[in-house]
């Protein structure tokens, strides 16, 4: 590489979901590799790489805001990855002076897309992931150091009719268990206490390959090493023919006891109409088989509030199953319809006002079985794993066996990536405070 190229600086910033911080990662460890300098200020950069999301209306609003600022900037070339490309072209065109694209994934590709539009040369390269998944083992610049993200699967085996993530990320590509564990050698090697198993439905994982997400889990366990894994979200209908293996890997101490499982709504003839392909039933029988073994296992899942046909009594459904199953986090979203899926064109429409008014009653819910959930930890006592900077200054965040975040008064930032023993003092709605047991740090 010339030295004009070596000398440039990159910045790389990832919007979304952990597979695509996932990617912003590896895209980051290819360029630092290459020569590049990959800086943490988009002020001292030469070339700007932005890896969009575009899951929901709102995220990709944002987004698109993100870019038009990036590119006012002439002095700057920008890189647009990620989704958006493959989900949105329309408007990236209209609205964004970009001077390449790059579709998810790209890791291996962009350190040429770099040195082309570098050169004063315009990219366009989507298609070329569509079939391919990145190798694992590309470089990476982690975004946390005690946070190994590992991307074991791209795209998906659904059909949800409001998705146009299927759009960009295309169809299931699984990488190899072998490939996975390597990986995560790898990684525990470089510092790493967590790791997080991802990609758009983790419940299809191996499909393509003649193994599952409970083969996956229990290799990765066999692995030494003091070490936790979040698992990523998993669809309903895709758990229940794996259901006891997978639940009996949660059970092993590696495991956090934190499950994903988004349901969306309450009422089956809504399901029917998302093509979600499991009914209200379904998602209750996994969310007690895991409670029978795992009583106090965190339970998030995600709800889609005025889906078109979503009459007044299916989203009362809704609330009396949120209600009954009371998880621990619920994710709401409103309903947007997205370009090119099936849903954009379903009739009859929630009014705007309407689909507000149930979010906010869906969120007010969502708030107060949260609090009742996390008062019952008040005074617990155990380990918790720092693993991250807290918000407020001289903080810092640490998560127990049930992955729920706790917060700790500590400037102490040797504690990242540690173990440590503390009592909870004060239970909120997103997470608890606890102190610091002298002396009682778990190694």
């Amino acid at each position: 590489m010339g030295d004009k190229l070596r000398q440039s600086r990159v910045f790389v910033k990832s919007f979304g979901c952990s597979s695509n911080i996932a990617d912003g990662e590896l895209m980051a460890g290819c360029l630092s590799e290459a020569g590049f300098q990959v800086t943490d200020s988009p002020d001292e950069a030469d070339l700007l790489i932005y890896n969009t999301c575009a899951v929901k209306t709102p995220t990709e609003n944002r987004v698109v805001e993100a870019l038009k600022k990036a590119a006012a900037n002439k002095d700057k070339s920008l890189i647009v990855a990620g989704c958006l490309p493959l989900t949105n072209l329309k408007r990236l065109k209209s609205e964004v002076a970009f001077h390449g694209l790059l579709g998810p994934g790209s890791s291996a590709s962009v350190v040429e897309a770099t040195r082309k539009v570098l050169n004063d040369e315009k990219i366009v390269w989507l298609s070329e992931n569509m079939k391919r998944k990145p190798c694992l083992n590309l470089p990476r610049l982690p975004t946390n150091p005690v946070v190994s993200i590992v991307p074991a699967a791209y795209g998906c085996l659904g059909s949800c009719s409001y998705c146009c993530v299927v759009f960009a990320r295309g169809r299931l590509r699984s990488c190899s268990i072998d490939e996975v564990a390597a990986r995560v050698r790898r990684d525990l090697i470089s510092g790493a206490k967590e790791v997080w198993l991802t990609g758009q439905d983790m419940s299809c994982y191996g499909r393509d390959l003649g193994v599952n997400l409970a083969d996956l889990l229990q290799a990765v366990c066999e692995i030494a090493g003091e070490f936790w894994i979040r698992v990523g979200m998993m669809t309903t209908n895709l758990v229940m023919d794996i259901l006891p293996d997978l639940a009996d890997a949660f059970q092993d101490k590696h495991v956090f006891k934190f499950l994903h499982l988004p349901v969306q709504s309450g009422d089956d003839d809504v399901l029917k109409r998302m093509n979600r392909l499991y009914s209200v039933d379904d998602f209750k029988h996994i969310v007690r088989a895991f409670r029978r073994i795992i009583p106090d296992i965190t339970l998030a899942t995600d709800v889609i509030c005025g889906f078109p046909g979503e009459s007044p009594e299916a989203f009362e459904r809704t609330l009396q199953l949120i209600e009954q199953v009371k998880p621990d986090i619920v994710n709401v979203s409103k309903f947007f319809p997205r370009p090119r899926t099936a849903a954009e064109k379903m009739t009859p429409k929630v009014s705007p006002s309407e689909v507000r008014n149930r979010s906010r009653q869906m969120a007010n819910l969502a708030k107060r079985i949260a609090l009742e959930n996390n008062s019952k930890w008040m005074n617990w006592r155990g380990p918790i794993l720092f693993d991250e900077r807290g918000k407020q200054p001289n903080t810092l965040v640490g998560r127990n066996f049930a992955y729920k975040p706790v917060a700790v008064r500590s400037g102490d930032e040797t504690l990242l990536g540690t173990r440590a023993e503390i009592q909870v003092v004060r239970t909120l709605q997103t997470h608890l405070e606890a102190n610091l047991l002298a002396n009682r740090v778990v190694q």
